[in-house]
């Protein structure tokens, strides 16, 4: 079953563009990406249709599906702009004024399903051999968060926070090494905010993901 979301077109979007998929790119299969988005593969269908529609995917029967213009798949011309009204230091206290409350929400609504996904994310990120599919499980992760919490408009404020954060952060990001490390931070602060939200803490929630944010500003754009 599907977990509620807003828009599906705009987390499969997503995860192309986390996924580092150029033009000519070629997608995974339907299946996988069903696993990868907790979304049913009719609904993963449906989200393809609406990027073919659009000209940002193409199909080729017996071979896949391939990625148009990388171009398209950017931040939407509203995030952007917004993006650009925006410090690095404005969206950092945006994201921690935010996420941390969501967080406290999961903890108390999350389903089982939910801490599923969210260990999922975890476990794949933790395994991951590029950063880009490093970010892709980041991502996953939050998101996994957002939708713990079990109340749409939540999880609408998430989805438009996390695109504006992208045109933000879009070629700021530059990384010294091929994938995340064994001991990067963001693992064990990941998996303090699923461990509070597990045992339905929601102080320590919100304290775990907030000290996680204000460690990847930190570590990305230095004291904001």
């Amino acid at each position: 079953m599907d977990v509620p979301t807003t828009d599906p077109v705009t987390r499969l979007r997503s995860y192309i563009l986390d996924g580092g998929f150029g033009s000519g790119g070629k997608l995974p299969p339907e299946r996988q990406l069903s696993e990868e988005l907790g979304l049913s593969r009719a609904t993963i269908r449906k989200a393809l249709d609406v990027l073919e529609r659009d000209g940002l995917i193409w199909r080729h029967v017996g071979k896949g599906t391939f990625v148009s213009e990388d171009t398209a798949l950017k931040p939407t011309n509203a995030a952007v702009e917004l993006g650009r009204q925006l410090t690095p230091f404005r969206m950092i206290r945006a994201r921690l004024a935010i996420e941390p409350a969501i967080a406290r929400e999961a903890a108390i609504n999350a389903s089982g399903e939910t801490l599923t996904r969210m260990q999922r994310a975890i476990d794949r990120a933790k395994a991951a051999t590029t950063w880009n599919e490093y970010e892709i499980q980041d991502d996953n992760f939050h998101r996994a968060v957002a939708e713990a919490a079990d109340n749409l408009l939540l999880l609408s404020l998430f989805d438009h926070l996390n695109e504006v954060r992208r045109a933000v952060a879009w070629g700021s990001v530059s990384r010294d090494t091929a994938h995340p490390s064994p001991d990067h931070t963001s693992f064990a602060e990941h998996d303090q905010i699923a461990e509070a939200i597990a045992n339905r803490d929601p102080a320590a929630a919100h304290d775990a993901m907030r000290k996680h944010i204000g460690s990847v500003a930190r570590r990305l754009f230095g004291e904001v």
